[in-house]
């Protein structure tokens, strides 16, 4: 049997307890900056990996009728990842620059249950028509100054469906800039076979939750949440942010906009869109988010228009977030937009990170990776 301890080794064991409450030392790692400084120096080992599609790919996605496309964000579910693709052409010429061609589908997604990301992604396969082809997931009006399309943004495995954000694009403007009417989500409940618009929950479309980057938060014991790190139309708006619990998704009044912090540092979340704060002040396109393992920090990868690829480090969901780092120059991959991590592809607890990126030639994604220093 264990002596009794003293008094006085109980009193230093329930002030070790209470102190380290004080502290912060309880609350969720990803949820506070407290005690936190800035630990991310610099980016290096930058390579291109592989082609992800197109003909020249090693997945050969013209078998689908993919011959040329862009984004794919990535989404997990179980132990397959999917890849959510944008305007999607099955025929073009060897010397077409940038999006055309025939066979328009707004959308396509492809899926893989390859864990191994060091010599790229082999697709196992894409949703598809009983003819094979690629399947246009959301149908689009394709009327210029209606809605040209529907571009996924991002998606997220919840309560045991999928969930794909997208804007409706009314029209292409200058370079880095268009229209959206509003933004959405759809569901599936099928693996993607099949989508259902969920027309209830909209997002103005000169709001600044037009694109958005998900990343669910699992909570001990209680409701996951979802945050959405979010971004207007085009490449020239802040990043600004909000959540969900998983089990709300579908509906819009669930959803709470950050809003700043309290006296106490605390975040606010309000009801009020409006009321949003902005929680990076930069000219940000396609942005994506995750929580990195080797930092013990958000990264915030997305395109700044004119100068290329940066990755920022963020303490909590809502910041601070660090000074722009270049991951990749336009200089180094001219037409480059679309950077989209997935922390399933990650080597060495998170200290190599690998992502998509798509070129606007040859109009297709790539699969780069970096070594991330601190």
């Amino acid at each position: 049997m264990k002596p009794i301890a003293s008094s006085a080794a109980l009193a230093a064991v329930l002030l070790l307890a209470l102190t380290g409450c004080a502290s912060g030392s309880s609350e969720d790692p990803m949820l506070t900056s407290a005690g936190k400084s800035f630990v991310l120096r610099g980016i290096s080992g930058v390579l291109q990996v592989s082609q992800i599609t197109g003909a020249d790919s090693p997945n050969k996605t013209d078998r689908y009728a993919v011959y040329g496309t862009d984004l794919g964000s990535m989404m997990n579910d179980g132990d397959r990842t999917y890849f959510v693709f944008g305007d999607t052409f099955g025929e073009r010429s060897a010397d077409q620059i940038g999006g055309g061609g025939s066979f328009w589908r707004s959308n396509t997604l492809g899926f893989t249950k390859d864990d191994d990301p060091s010599d790229g992604i082999a697709l196992n396969g894409m949703i598809a028509e009983e003819d094979g082809t690629a399947k246009e997931l959301l149908p689009s009006r394709k009327i210029d100054y209606d809605e040209m399309t529907k571009i996924p943004t991002h998606g997220v495995a919840a309560n045991g469906a999928l969930y794909l954000y997208y804007m409706s694009v009314s029209h292409w403007g200058d370079p880095g800039r268009w229209d959206a009417g509003y933004a959405s989500l759809a569901k599936s409940a099928d693996q993607g076979q099949n989508w259902t618009l969920m027309d209830g929950v909209r997002w103005p479309g000169d709001s600044g939750f037009i694109q958005v980057s998900p990343y669910k938060v699992n909570s001990d014991g209680g409701q996951s949440e979802i945050y959405f790190w979010c971004i207007p139309a085009g490449r020239f708006g802040g990043v600004k942010l909000m959540k969900v619990a998983e089990a709300d998704i579908e509906r819009q009044w669930a959803y709470k906009y950050y809003a700043g912090l309290d006296d106490m540092q605390k975040p606010i979340w309000s009801e009020d869109m409006a009321q949003a704060a902005t929680v990076v002040d930069d000219t940000a396109g396609e942005l994506s988010v995750v929580w990195n393992a080797y930092l013990g920090r958000w990264i915030m990868t997305y395109l700044q228009e004119g100068r290329g690829v940066v990755i920022r480090e963020g303490l909590a969901p809502w910041g601070p977030w660090g000074e722009a780092i270049d991951l990749v120059t336009k200089e180094e991959q001219p037409g480059l937009y679309g950077p989209y991590m997935n922390d399933r592809y990650a080597e060495g607890d998170g200290k190599t990170i690998y992502f998509s990126l798509s070129l606007w030639d040859p109009y297709n994604v790539f699969w780069f990776k970096a070594t991330l220093e601190k």
